[in-house]
């Protein structure tokens, strides 16, 4: 088994030894443990959870309703009130089995119940392995601002075990995909360009990426935990996107985006950026467009979607006195934080973008 260390926990690869799950729920002598799932991982992934895991028989299942539209402080509440309900208390243990949603707003509902129960996290797409639950970040959306509440704290663990891909969609296997694209663009010219050949990518080989993936995220949170400076890089493509992906999940007239198509769009529009402002080639500018686009379905914005969008950067957590900064790449594997844009470069990236 695969493990990578961080300062205060471990993140465990398992493969078929699963003795250590017991060793490690059994270290600390919980007084009762709960699980909590969506109506998604409910429904594909908690049977093989509590077949292929040792867990202990006070075990309590609490369900919240799948995707981002009820990732809020209501559907908080209500996990908070079973887990009152079920005589929760200090000592109790959390385990969020599921996507970002679950590991999201569960690493939230326990870092704030009874100021504080340990949880372990345990995803089940890819976006989830690769990102969501990893380095501390806890948190649910105001309205449609994405992760506007929340707090950084560790799980004890995470546990990334690829047998729960097999449920996975197509869509949401590219959603976390672009994450792990992005761990190329900021760090790793070699590892973009393997990933960038999609069709290549064979299922044996996933969990090898998936690892590497998260050994690169790892690795800038360790140096920056509360991201003051460095971790700032790992929201490349998500100072557009985020803001992309709230305009769609607001406006009914609107199909929501995953979170990785809107970062997808996001990244490119921000290689265009990062052309005009910091000197990216534009070979390797038109190669990420080609890249997405090649993986990723087409999304129309149009010129009135574009002033709208661009009003929601108001809000995106990396801003300073007012102002939006961006991360930008100087060159693939080298990124560059707390960039000012002009209004006028930001509206020709939409152009860039929707010039296929």
């Amino acid at each position: 088994m695969k493990t990578i260390k961080a300062k205060d926990h471990f993140l465990y690869f398992p493969e078929s030894d699963l003795g250590f799950f017991d060793a490690l729920i059994k270290a600390k002598e919980y007084s009762s443990y709960f699980v909590l799932v969506d109506e998604n991982t409910e429904n594909h992934c908690l049977s093989s959870f509590l077949s292929r895991y040792s867990l202990p028989q006070n075990l309590e299942v609490i369900c919240i309703e799948a995707g981002e539209e009820n990732k809020h402080l209501s559907t908080c509440e209500g996990v908070w009130e079973a887990l009152s309900e079920l005589g929760a208390d200090r000592h109790s243990l959390l385990i969020n089995l599921g996507g970002g949603v679950v590991t999201d707003l569960g690493g939230f509902v326990a870092s704030t119940f009874k100021r504080g129960i340990d949880f372990i996290n345990i995803p089940t797409t890819l976006l989830a392995m690769v990102d969501a639950s990893v380095g501390g970040k806890t948190g649910v959306d105001l309205g449609v601002l994405k992760n506007q509440i929340g707090v950084i704290n560790n799980p004890q663990a995470v546990i990334i075990d690829p047998v729960f891909l097999s449920t996975l969609p197509a869509n949401e296997y590219r959603s976390g995909y672009a994450e792990m694209l992005k761990h190329g663009l900021i760090q790793d010219p070699a590892y973009w360009e393997k990933l960038a050949d999609f069709q290549q990518i064979h299922t044996h080989e996933l969990g090898d990426y998936i690892y590497y993936s998260v050994s690169i995220k790892q690795k800038v949170v360790d140096q920056d935990p509360l991201e003051h400076s460095l971790r700032k890089i790992l929201n490349y493509g998500h100072t557009l996107g985020h803001a992309i992906e709230s305009y769609f999940l607001a406006n009914e007239n609107k199909t929501t985006l995953l979170h990785g198509e809107a970062i997808a769009i996001g990244m490119i529009m921000e290689a265009y950026l990062s052309q005009q402002l910091l000197g990216l080639s534009e070979e390797d500018c038109l190669h990420i467009k080609k890249v997405f686009n090649a993986i990723y379905p087409l999304v129309n914005i149009s010129k009135e979607d574009e002033q709208a969008i661009l009003d929601l950067l108001i809000f995106d957590k990396k801003n300073k006195q007012g102002k939006v900064r961006f991360v930008l790449l100087k060159q693939i594997g080298e990124p560059i934080w707390d960039i000012e844009v002009p209004q006028e470069t930001l509206h020709q990236s939409f152009a860039f973008y929707n010039n296929h």
